[in-house]
């Protein structure tokens, strides 16, 4: 069994407890009170290469990432410097993520936030709704062609943006076939955890203008980042390189091009 197969597992069995806690009827009341609409897509659509900065505890692949500060502190650092929209990484089991976690990141930056997470379920759709999510991610190796047609349909439907990820050129036809706005090429293969940056470029040419384009995986540098920008991607999603580094909003205004300097890692 594979990494990505592990963790679905996982997800179906904590999903089943927390819809025994919270009854998915809770979850659609909850709707009425959300809060400001933050469009998701808006963000990432900038002039240059805009920055979806991401919060996560954890990986399978390096361990532990930084345990010295919490959700409010990062996420404010990309606040200030410069980042276009939050990531914020909720699976338990093996990144150490909550829902808690994103709904203090939503307390602390007016910017919009990504679930990052392994859905696989419409509860998980409503939940990321009531707990302030903007945008969720589906990703493509995870799920059925139904069950990718279905959340995707259930996201819209109650205005969540959609990042449909995808990692090789079957899991981007699928993409397009749903006709997603949204695409998110990922340099990690979620079977071994290899990253190629290599697979954006790849991957690129085949999506059609119109979608908004995001790489994800991989990158530390602006240079990297300016050279995306040649190729036309919109958005690129960073997390262990800003988490990682020894000012986390320095490295954050390097990287979303508010400073010239490169983000010390």
């Amino acid at each position: 069994m594979t990494v990505l197969q592990r963790i679905v597992e996982s997800t179906r069995q904590e999903v089943e407890r927390r819809r025994a806690e919270i009854p998915e009827a809770e979850l659609v009341r909850a709707l009425d009170a959300r809060g400001e609409d933050r469009p998701f897509s808006e963000a990432l659509v900038r002039p240059r290469v805009s920055l979806i900065a991401e919060y996560k505890r954890r990986s399978p692949s390096v361990g532990p990432i930084r345990e010295d500060v919490g959700v409010t502190e990062v996420v404010c650092d990309y606040a200030r410097g410069g980042a276009a929209a939050l990531s914020v990484l909720t699976e338990g089991s093996y990144f150490g993520g909550s829902l808690a976690d994103l709904q203090q990141a939503r307390e602390a930056t007016d910017l919009p936030i990504l679930r990052k997470d392994f859905i696989v379920d419409a509860y998980q759709v409503y939940e990321s709704a009531a707990a302030g999510a903007d945008a969720l991610l589906l990703i493509v190796a995870a799920l059925s062609p139904h069950d990718l047609r279905r959340l995707h349909a259930e996201a819209l439907a109650i205005d969540l943006d959609v990042l449909v990820e995808v990692h090789d050129d079957e899991e981007l036809e699928q993409a397009l076939e749903l006709d997603a706005d949204i695409i998110g090429i990922n340099n990690r293969n979620l079977t071994d955890m290899h990253v190629d940056l290599d697979t954006t470029f790849e991957l690129l040419s085949d999506v059609p203008a119109g979608k908004t384009r995001v790489s994800e995986s991989g990158y530390t540098t602006r240079a990297q980042l300016d050279e995306l920008e040649r190729v036309g991607v919109d958005a690129v999603l960073i997390g262990e390189a800003l988490m990682t580094a020894p000012d986390i909003e320095v490295a954050t205004r390097a990287l979303s091009a508010l400073d010239a300097a490169e983000p010390e890692l």
